[in-house]
């Protein structure tokens, strides 16, 4: 799947799509599908 991840703070540039290997759950653990997400600048 792909995913945006983050290694460093800084700005929108560090923000790297990636692709990673899908999720398995673990005991007691759910995984979200996600249709939609928004990040605030601020957080960035």
């Amino acid at each position: 799947m792909k995913a945006i991840r983050i290694h460093e703070f800084g700005e929108p540039e560090v923000l790297q799509l990636e692709e990673v290997a899908d999720l398995t759950p673990g005991a007691g653990q759910v995984v979200v599908r996600m249709h939609a997400v928004g990040v605030n600048p601020v957080e960035t």
